[in-house]
């Protein structure tokens, strides 16, 4: 789910577009994100940096989708932060209830 790097940290998770509300949830294969926003035009995936930016408190500018643009699939670099707000993140994270 986590990769440390020289250049941020790396998260994989699935996205559910369309949903009820934006929440996390945590699934036996991962971290998933329900997001409101429809997956047309970039739509979900601008809500989806937006909702991860305020959850985690980092500025939208940090956040860059590596793989899946068009896919349920996300790979994410959070770029520019440090070890005590990459901890934060993965508390986070794993705090969130199965």
């Amino acid at each position: 789910m986590f990769k440390e790097t020289k250049n941020g940290l790396i998260l994989n998770l699935k996205i559910s577009p369309n949903a009820s509300k934006n929440m996390f949830v945590m699934e036996e294969s991962g971290l998933k994100v329900k997001i409101t926003a429809q997956p047309i035009d970039g739509k979900a995936n601008k809500a989806l940096i937006e909702f991860l930016s305020k959850q985690f408190k980092v500025p939208k500018t940090y956040f860059e989708i590596l793989k899946g643009e068009t896919s349920k699939e996300k790979t994410i670099l959070i770029k520019n932060i440090y070890a005590e707000k990459i901890e934060e993140i993965k508390s986070f994270v794993n705090s969130i209830n199965y």
